[in-house]
């Protein structure tokens, strides 16, 4: 067990490495009266937009029904997406 090959070493770190942080942004509404909002959400788990939506379709709450999801990005791009996303920041 003193000599664990190279390949192996590196297996078990990136099994313990954390993925990194996934975001979407997308746009929803609800009707009577009809209201628009766009949001962020933090995607768990595969960073895509198919994704994005599986999740959003759960948790969207108070009647709002996904229209489209535009994106996922990194941590990188959240500062630039807060004040255009306001209460609905990470809300969901």
């Amino acid at each position: 067990m003193k000599h664990l090959s190279f390949s192996v070493v590196l297996l078990i770190l990136s099994a313990t490495t954390a993925q990194a942080a996934c975001y979407a942004d997308y746009k929803a509404k609800r009707d009577d009266p009809l209201r628009l909002h766009y949001g962020v959400i933090e995607v768990r788990g595969d960073c895509s937009v198919a994704s994005a939506k599986a999740q959003l379709g759960d948790r969207l709450r108070d009647g709002w029904q996904l229209l489209n999801v535009v994106g996922t990005f990194d941590e990188a791009g959240l500062d630039e997406r807060k004040d255009s996303a306001g209460e609905f920041f990470l809300r969901y």
